[in-house]
């Protein structure tokens, strides 16, 4: 079911819950009052009952891809297909008839104005889309920021960065992330990741300390993750990869 968050700003879960999915993958209409078209973020798998639905609820400008995470790219070719409209990202690989984004483009598409804001960390072509229209805004903020707990990392260096330009967002700017619930305020979630992120990596410091300057990621998230359920750890040895790596790199 089509679900209304802001006046410009629907959301359509996708049926793919998941330990990294949470309740499944948030896709994204976004259309300004009185326009024709819409523009589509994050189609999700080529899941053909998800994607028939998006297809079903109006005319499409525009498919648009956070990152490369095929719980929100695959579907877009058959989206793109059935709708008739371009596909665009920040990896060129996924683009379909359209030019890749760029960091600080601005995209006038169904009646609203979208900012490309490079946000790289959890992959190298996370991008966040901040939408204006009418004097309201929003950020989409596709993986970079959950709607619920922390995301996995492929390099802390560039996610830390990302999340201090996020926390300089103006106060109570609405996140509209692709999974899980939509938060208040981008800028104070962003910042708690920031102080959740060196909390971590204190964590891991010290367990380098116990377990010594080798130590694998499975033996630190053994240590650090103790209190985690065991189904997360594989994806939490991708994160403690990025933290070890970003340690090695900047001792």
């Amino acid at each position: 079911m089509l679900r209304p968050v802001t006046p410009f700003a629907s959301v359509l879960l996708e049926e793919n819950p998941g330990s990294m999915t949470l309740e499944g993958t948030n896709t994204w209409l976004l259309q300004a009052p009185g326009a024709t078209a819409s523009v589509v973020v994050d189609p999700g798998y080529e899941d053909e009952p998800h994607l028939s639905r998006v297809a079903a609820a109006g005319e499409v400008e525009l498919v648009l891809i956070t990152h490369q995470h095929p719980d929100h790219a695959q579907g877009a070719p058959w989206l793109s297909t059935r709708v008739n409209a371009p596909v665009r990202a920040f990896d060129p690989t996924l683009c379909r008839d359209a030019p890749p984004l760029t960091d600080g483009e601005t995209i006038e598409a169904a009646g609203l104005t979208l900012e490309v804001v490079h946000t790289p960390g959890h992959t190298p072509d996370s991008v966040c889309l901040r939408v204006t229209h009418d004097g309201e805004s929003a950020t989409l903020t596709g993986d970079t920021i959950l709607g619920r707990g922390t995301t996995v990392l492929t390099d802390l260096g560039d996610y830390l960065s990302s999340l201090r330009v996020l926390a300089a967002e103006p106060p109570a700017t609405l996140a509209l992330p692709g999974h899980g619930p939509e938060l208040p305020d981008l800028a104070t979630t962003a910042r708690e990741y920031l102080a959740h992120r060196e909390a971590r990596l204190n964590q891991v410091r010290a367990a380098l300390s116990e377990l010594g300057e080798d130590a694998t990621p499975r033996q630190v998230v053994e240590l650090v993750y103790a209190d985690v359920d065991k189904s997360l750890w594989a994806p939490a040895e991708w994160s403690v990869q990025a933290q070890l790596d970003y340690l090695r790199r900047t001792r």
